[in-house]
């Protein structure tokens, strides 16, 4: 039986460049797409703000949660890889982890230190978790529903955890800009690594996709930002409709294939 006869495809998509630029601009849209909800429209709410009005950030939370939730059932129920639903899944997830992540560090004050430490331990411990119960956290042999959920887990606390890294090193002296050049050096540094190299490929792909969303959250931040902040002032929504017509087009544009694991193992 030859060697294709002994692979099938997996739900999740190849990891390809288009993969990354994608998912990039999916983690800067859930910098744009969750302050529009949970500052624009619903107010932020920090301790200094007093507990008038409803706390923004939790009910952003709690709207994207939900959706989060709606999306990975029907990722998990799906019997074969699906675009639209799959990147609709990230933009949820990266949505989720930007009012999550600014709750954890400002409306219940935990900080950027304090948030950016609870949630890279919380990443860790899914992973490890994932690989005591399933023996790998390769993303190209997922082969069970109990895969898929690790899976996305672990996807919902990095994305949470980039958007605290990106606001603490962002307010900092780097400023937005200067973060984004930092967080894409280092991408830049694991991509070298992956050519040049021979580091683990799980390692590899677990660091660049964590980085890709503190990448996003500093360019989000960078776009909408008051220009007296070091940023350009523009219209959330205006930019996260800039930024989901973007993805839809490279979607359509860009090659979208499932990745492919043995099914032997």
């Amino acid at each position: 039986m030859v060697r294709d006869e002994l692979a099938q495809t997996s739900k999740v998509p190849a990891v390809t460049l288009g993969f990354w630029i994608i998912k990039i601009l999916a983690t800067t849209l859930g910098e744009t797409g969750g302050d529009a909800v949970s500052m624009s429209w619903l107010g932020e709410t920090t301790p200094s703000a007093g507990s008038a009005g409803v706390n923004g950030y939790l009910v952003g939370t709690a709207i994207f949660g939900l959706l989060l939730a709606l999306l990975v059932w029907l990722q998990v129920r799906a019997t074969r890889f699906r675009p639209w639903l799959y990147w609709a899944t990230i933009i949820a997830s990266t949505t989720a982890g930007t009012t999550l992540a600014d709750f954890a560090t400002r409306s219940i004050g935990l900080g950027y230190p304090g948030g950016s430490l609870l949630l890279f331990a919380l990443v860790i411990a899914s992973l490890l978790v994932w690989y005591r119960a399933l023996g790998t956290v390769d993303v190209n042999r997922i082969v069970s529903a109990r895969g898929e959920s690790f899976y996305w887990l672990t996807i919902t606390f990095s994305q949470t955890l980039g958007t605290a890294l990106g606001d603490w090193v962002a307010d900092g002296p780097l400023g937005y800009s200067g973060a984004a050049m930092l967080f894409g050096g280092a991408l830049a540094i694991l991509a070298a690594a992956y050519f040049w190299t021979r580091l683990s490929r799980t390692l590899l792909f677990w660091a660049a996709f964590i980085l890709t969303r503190p990448l996003g959250a500093t360019v989000g931040d960078f776009l909408d930002k008051p220009i007296a902040k070091g940023g350009l002032s523009l219209s959330r929504p205006l930019a996260t409709a800039a930024l989901a017509g973007a993805i839809v087009l490279l979607v359509l544009l860009l090659p979208q294939r499932a990745g492919r694991h043995p099914a032997s193992d």
